[in-house]
């Protein structure tokens, strides 16, 4: 089994330096896809929505694996690569007031319009709503991870690592975003 394991991993990697984007990509869709499965059975959905499960793979695919992988180049250049706690101290600052309530913010706003389908009076009373305690959560929660990335991560796993807590991290998002799609119906 271990040599499976490591015979996966061994190809990941080369897909990884010869493909960065579309490796991280896809990566980001499929765990996306798993962290949306997960979410809906604990959210008690007996049935798997196959259209929801696609449309946050879509999301994952298009928008947070490209977005984690020009984010954290560019962190590298700003930031010439250094990894000394003053550095990364300031890189996660950076990434917390700006890519993360930029990153809560769309993703509400896509899983009410795309994944829901629900009107933008809806979605934007329903963000005004939920979005001060999602973020205030974020910045409980992804500081910590920020700092272990930055810290202990080789810059081409660092979108790897994002995206496995950020497959949690969507777990909550999405069973927040359905709590309040439940107590409206």
């Amino acid at each position: 089994m271990s040599e499976i394991v490591n015979e996966a991993w061994r190809k990941y990697r080369i897909q990884l330096q010869s493909y960065p984007l579309r490796t991280k990509a896809i990566t980001a869709g499929v765990l996306i896809g798993v962290s949306d499965a997960i979410a809906q059975k604990i959210s008690g959905i007996k049935k798997l929505q196959l259209r929801r499960l696609f449309l946050m793979m879509l999301y994952g695919f298009a928008y947070t694996g490209p977005f984690g992988h020009f984010l954290h180049k560019l962190m590298d250049i700003i930031f010439k690569g250094k990894k000394d706690n003053k550095t990364v101290a300031k890189k996660v600052l950076l990434e917390q007031l700006t890519s993360s309530p930029w990153n809560n913010l769309f993703f509400m706003m896509y899983y009410g319009l795309v994944v829901e389908g629900r009107p933008w009076s809806l979605v934007k009373t329903k963000v005004r709503k939920d979005y001060p305690s999602v973020q205030l959560t974020a910045w409980k929660f992804w500081p910590i991870v920020g700092w272990v990335n930055y810290q202990y991560m080789p810059l081409q796993f660092r979108v790897l690592f994002h995206s496995f807590v950020g497959s949690c991290w969507a777990i909550f998002l999405n069973l927040k975003a359905r709590s309040v799609v439940l107590k409206q119906a």
